[in-house]
């Protein structure tokens, strides 16, 4: 099928009413419309500052096929540059991370400083007629068309075009701040681990975007073993879902009737990092906790940048560990997709504390992980069935929390203190807001 004029329409409308045509999660043609027209115009997380805290230090990231070096230079200022050599193409820095003062290109010995400027080239004189063959002057490694940076995330787009980061973050960042800001000092991060899935990328983006409904289904071993805090998975219903901006993302309901201070505690967060919290998050960001009883849980920032914050039960003791991760869905294909997890924790907290919290999240969401599990299982079995002949017949419905007219079934939640809408119990609110993103960039040819 050639997804051109109506067809691709009627894909389309499918999707924005709540009925997918199963075959998108595992169209080629739709996954080339992917790579066209949305990624190569989203803003898209490549790392954190981090990663990359002294001067030289550098990691090597990539949106799809296009491969960058982010790199801290000798002035201290991040770079974003792309990691092919100007001479002949060859792929510059062939390491994942490290430090350097210059990168060599393997070839034919091409050298660039880390900021990305061309700083010599054998046999200059010889090969080209020095400087009147080839002006040294200006040359540098292609930047990235647009680049930004919140709470130490460092995000480019392939679109010089693309809105500033803060004008696309919008009333998401309120909710990101929950995750990456936790005291003056940020977070830091730890991996990323990967691992490659026979999934498509989609399916984890949703998933993590705010399917509380399949927890107490998908997960019931981890509650039937106590690993997870709350009693029964089926608590999820209390929970809220929200929209705001490009983002969307769930929260749990805590317990009636406690404080900012009594309800950090309750999820494990120690006396030691809670005046930092108040001080660092804003008086809306703490009424959301104090005062509406909600806690961020997973979430996921349009198109393919997931988080996840829990507070699981790390041993016999009953010991509560919050913690927080980070994940970005990396599309191999159609068909696979490479997972890039990394732990985050605030850099200031205690050391006893970022072991805990680095534990529960090797037990939850780390390569091993016991919700990691559960869920990839799932994922490759979508992938799977999206690939065969009858998946073109099949709408797949996707209208949980809706009245057969399109109306919610419950209004939105009036007193959720943070920005967007909100609804509580279960519902595809979320889901649906990121495929109506999904559709409009597959929709635009520009």
């Amino acid at each position: 099928m050639n997804f051109a004029g109506s067809q691709l329409e009627a894909v389309l409308a499918d999707v924005r009413r709540g009925m997918i045509p199963a075959h998108v999660y595992g169209d080629p043609q739709i996954f080339a419309l992917e790579r066209d027209r949305l990624f190569a115009r989203s803003w898209v997380f490549l790392a954190h500052e981090s990663e990359i805290p002294d001067p030289g230090d550098y990691v090597v990231r990539r949106v799809l096929a296009d491969s960058f070096i982010v790199a801290r230079d000798e002035s201290g200022a991040v770079r974003v540059m792309f990691n092919m050599c100007l001479h002949r193409g060859m792929q510059v820095c062939r390491a994942e991370m490290g430090n350097a003062s210059h990168f060599r290109c393997p070839y034919h010995a091409w050298t660039y400083r880390n900021d990305g400027s061309l700083t010599g080239l054998p046999f200059h004189a010889e090969a080209y007629g020095g400087e009147d063959g080839f002006p040294r002057e200006g040359q540098s490694l292609l930047p990235a068309p647009a680049m930004g940076i919140h709470n130490g995330l460092i995000f480019i787009s392939l679109d010089p075009g693309a809105p500033p980061l803060p004008e696309y973050l919008g009333d998401f960042a309120f909710y990101l701040d929950f995750y990456t800001r936790q005291s003056p000092a940020g977070v830091e991060l730890r991996g990323p681990q990967r691992w490659r899935v026979k999934a498509n990328w989609k399916i984890g983006a949703e998933n993590f975007a705010g399917d509380s409904y399949h927890t107490p289904h998908t997960h019931a071993s981890v509650v039937d073993i106590g690993l997870f805090r709350e009693p029964k998975a089926s608590k999820r219903k209390e929970g809220a879902l929200y929209v705001a901006g490009p983002g969307v993302g769930t929260t749990y309901k805590l317990p009636p009737g406690g404080d900012f201070a009594s309800q950090l505690r309750y999820v494990g967060y120690p006396d030691a990092m809670i005046p930092a919290m108040a001080a660092s998050w804003s008086a809306g960001q703490r009424a959301l906790i104090a005062d509406s009883g909600f806690m961020v849980s997973a979430a996921t920032l349009f198109p393919n940048l997931s988080l996840v914050h829990n507070w699981p039960q790390i041993d016999e003791r009953g010991t509560v560990a919050p913690f927080i991760s980070l994940r970005q869905w990396q599309p191999v294909s159609e068909r696979e997709t490479e997972v890039l997890s990394w732990f985050a924790v605030d850099a200031a907290a205690p050391e006893a504390f970022k072991r805990d919290s680095y534990k529960a999240y090797l037990m939850c969401f780390g390569s091993s992980g016991m919700f990691e599990q559960d869920d990839v299982e799932n994922w490759v079995s979508i992938t799977e069935m999206a690939a065969g002949s009858m998946a073109r017949r099949l709408r797949l419905n996707s209208r949980m929390g809706l009245t057969s007219a399109g109306q919610p079934i419950k209004p939105p939640l009036a007193t959720f203190a943070g920005p967007g809408v909100a609804y509580q119990g279960f519902g595809e609110f979320n889901q649906r807001h990121w495929l109506r993103q999904w559709s409009d960039h597959l929709e635009d040819p520009r």
